[in-house]
């Protein structure tokens, strides 16, 4: 798939929605009618008088209407929605997004598919969900944006709310052109709510579909068939001089030995694996001549009577950050763990 292409053609959004659900009209982020049940408002913010309005109204509305509730938000912005809301707290699901979404990749998955996925039929889930922050670094922000881009497509049909607050005053104006592009309702700091003019997420994840920074300095080898176990044996020996030990290095393990077997399978039989080290990380990367149609895979739960198919998923939950690049002449998936 080029940079040019639209991905949000090869999704698939057959998941049937929750039938039925009820909001409080008294709510600022709860639009009117809609053909879509999926709601994921934006919430730009200045200070933190605005942050705790906008996030406290969008919980105690929730839990009004007897509906399941989850916060996902860094853990300094958690306490200001803790410490507002009191006694109401305990009815509320509290993640650190500074762990639970490291990697964006992880996010739908792990966090918000995890979250509504588990509610009963007939309530809406509501997710305040912030997987970008002020310190939020550039080689992680495309994966980010990509991931509130592809949120819409994740949930499409789905009776949940997702309320994505922006913090306006310390984010680059950049950061907040993106959200009026992957959010389709935005609630200004004002307050007030409108629709975005400049919504596009099938945009956004095309022109963040960019060319991975070149290394140099990186142990490489190419692999087929026959040669994964010792592709998979020498990722790890490398990894382990890097730095890497314990659990860490049998992620890099089970990592290498998923990607490498999906260019075998679906990749045209053979690729590159490169192993290095960067700013506190071990990096490998898997190239192979396979062109990702589906961006939502390694995104989507598996069906539990699915065989298969979990392989991008296990990848996403165990690594700190997951970079793709696809083209004309194949795809590029790029792995970053912690030292």
């Amino acid at each position: 798939m080029s940079a040019a292409a639209h991905p949000f053609e090869a999704f698939d959004s057959s998941e049937p929605g929750v039938p039925g659900g009820s909001d409080l009209p008294s709510d600022p982020v709860e639009p009117s009618d809609s053909a879509d049940p999926f709601l994921h408002p934006a919430l730009f913010y200045e200070d933190e008088r605005e942050y705790v309005a906008g996030t406290v109204s969008f919980v105690r509305a929730g839990l009004a209407a007897g509906d399941p509730v989850a916060v996902a938000v860094p853990g300094e912005n958690l306490r200001l929605i803790q410490d507002e809301l009191g006694d109401a707290a305990d009815g509320v699901r509290w993640l650190d997004m500074r762990e639970a979404g490291r990697n964006p990749g992880r996010i739908i998955p792990g966090v918000l598919r995890a979250f509504a996925d588990a509610q009963p039929a007939g309530r809406r889930a509501r997710i305040i969900g912030e997987p970008i922050w002020a310190g939020r670094t550039e080689t992680e922000y495309p994966a980010c944006v990509q991931h509130e881009a592809l949120i819409n497509a994740a949930f499409r049909g789905r009776t949940v709310s997702i309320l994505c607050p922006y913090d306006t005053r310390r984010l680059d104006p950049r950061v907040i052109a993106d959200a009026h592009a992957t959010h389709p309702t935005l609630v200004l700091s004002s307050g007030l709510e409108q629709d975005s003019t400049a919504y596009d997420p099938a945009d956004v994840v095309a022109r963040y579909n960019e060319p991975l920074p070149p290394v140099t300095d990186a142990l490489s080898l190419s692999y087929d068939a026959e040669s994964l176990s010792r592709a998979r044996h020498i990722a790890t020996d490398e990894g382990a001089r890097l730095g890497l030990a314990g659990t860490r290095l049998q992620d890099l393990t089970l990592v290498t030995a998923e990607l490498t077997t999906n260019s075998v399978v679906h990749g045209g039989g053979s690729g590159t694996l490169r192993v290095w080290a960067e700013d506190g990380y071990v990096l490998c990367e898997v190239r192979d001549k396979g062109r990702l149609a589906d961006l939502l895979a390694g995104r989507r739960p598996p069906a539990r009577d699915q065989r298969g198919g979990r392989g991008l998923l296990l990848v996403n939950l165990v690594t700190d950050l997951v970079r793709v690049h696809t083209d004309e002449d194949g795809t590029t998936v790029r792995c970053w763990f912690a030292r």
